[in-house]
C-alpha cells in the first residue's frame, strides 16, 4: 500500500464507501452527488480506480450479485481503507487550515514597497 498523496478522484471513492457499502455506478453518482457534479468518474476510471484499491486491501468486494440479469460487485471500504481515508481527511484539513492562515496574514500593498 502506497502512503503517496492520493489524487482527488481516488479521495472521493473512498469517501462515497465511508457510510455505505456501494456498487460502481452508485460510487459514481455519490462521488458526482458530493462534488457538486464537479467530479464526474467516467466508467474506465472508476473501475482502474476499484482495481487498484482492491489491490492496496484499501477496499473489499463485499458481495457480488446479479441485477437484470448483470453481475455486480458492492464494494465496501475495508479497515486499512478507514485508517487512509481518515489520515488523507486529515492531511487536506491540514492544508486548507494553513492556507486560510496565510490568506488571513495582512500583507502590505505593493505601492508601500
Amino acid at each position: 500500500m502506497s502512503e503517496r498523496v492520493m489524487q482527488e478522484p481516488t479521495v472521493m471513492v473512498l469517501t462515497a464507501l465511508a457510510d455505505a457499502p456501494r456498487h460502481g455506478y452508485a460510487i459514481a453518482q455519490e462521488v458526482k452527488a458530493m462534488t457538486g457534479g464537479r467530479v464526474v468518474l467516467r466508467t474506465g476510471a472508476l473501475y482502474g480506480a476499484l482495481d487498484r484499491l482492491l489491490a492496496d486491501g484499501l477496499i473489499d468486494v463485499e458481495r457480488e450479485e446479479v441485477v437484470d440479469g448483470r453481475a455486480r460487485r458492492v464494494f465496501a471500504l475495508s479497515s486499512p481503507g478507514r485508517e487512509r481515508l481518515a489520515a488523507e481527511a486529515e492531511r487536506l484539513a491540514a492544508t486548507a487550515r494553513e492556507a486560510t492562515r496565510r490568506l488571513s496574514v495582512t500583507r502590505p500593498s505593493a505601492a508601500a514597497t
